[in-house]
């Protein structure tokens, strides 16, 4: 499993630079526009030259509208910004044909410019709060329009998480059915060391965080540290051990 740390700032960035060895991507974002807002153009160029070379680097659209112009634009600066993974958090888009379309649009653009890049097609577990597409869809939507993986988080950043809107066992289907069309899962929204056991048990690719890894746990008012990105890998692979090991999860 892949970990995942989303600094908001290259300052930010420089602290995961120094805890390079213990992370997989760094991923830009601005929270304060939402779960996946989007950072700006030299922001994410900046982060890009401030990590190792061998890093990669992830950038989110946005909470994007069903505006599939709009967002490809979006998607061709991120990547030429210099972005590997460029996520697209499907807001907007009530059917799946609309996130579909949106994605197609993204594909192309992201593509077109990088063919290795790698676009992640993003839902939301809550999305029965915002009104968007069924978070089930994301595989299919992913698969169908081209895209590399399928992402949960969660849309309202109000201290509710992941497993509070879907349950394990729905985030193993939706696993399941990402990489039955050869896409990675990546999962996210308030992730904790705690959910790192049924995360690891269902095959996650990729494992979002920010706030678990930002003093006072705190993904606005807090900054991230080093010594928390350390301790959350430490447990991630304590976990993946004991897995393999067949141990039951969480212990």
């Amino acid at each position: 499993m892949l970990l995942l740390i989303s600094p908001d700032s290259v300052e930010e960035a420089l602290d995961c630079a120094k805890a390079a060895e213990h992370l997989d991507i760094v991923d830009v974002k601005k929270p304060d526009e939402g779960s996946l807002g989007a950072n700006f153009p030299w922001v994410i160029r900046e982060i890009r030259d401030a990590i190792p070379a061998d890093t990669p680097v992830s950038a989110t659209v946005g909470d994007v509208p069903y505006k599939p112009g709009t967002v490809a634009q979006a998607a061709l600066g991120a990547v030429v910004s210099g972005a590997t993974y460029i996520k697209v958090g499907l807001y907007g888009c009530t059917t799946p044909d609309q996130g579909i379309e949106v994605m197609r649009a993204v594909v192309r653009a992201v593509k077109d410019h990088r063919s290795e890049a790698l676009v992640v097609a993003s839902g939301y577990a809550d999305a029965h709060r915002v009104g968007c597409v069924n978070p089930l869809a994301l595989p299919d939507i992913a698969a169908r329009s081209g895209a590399d993986a399928a992402m949960l988080d969660t849309a309202v950043k109000d201290g509710s998480r992941l497993f509070d809107h879907v349950s394990p066992d729905v985030c193993a289907e939706f696993v399941r059915s990402a990489h039955a069309r050869g896409l990675l899962a990546a999962l996210a929204g308030s992730v904790r060391q705690s959910d790192l056991a049924p995360l690891t048990g269902i095959g996650t690719d990729i494992v979002g965080v920010r706030g678990a890894v930002c003093e006072g746990g705190d993904r606005n008012a807090g900054r991230i540290q080093p010594h928390l990105v350390a301790a959350f890998r430490a447990e991630m692979d304590r976990q993946a051990r004991a897995h393999a090991a067949g141990v039951p999860a969480g212990n």
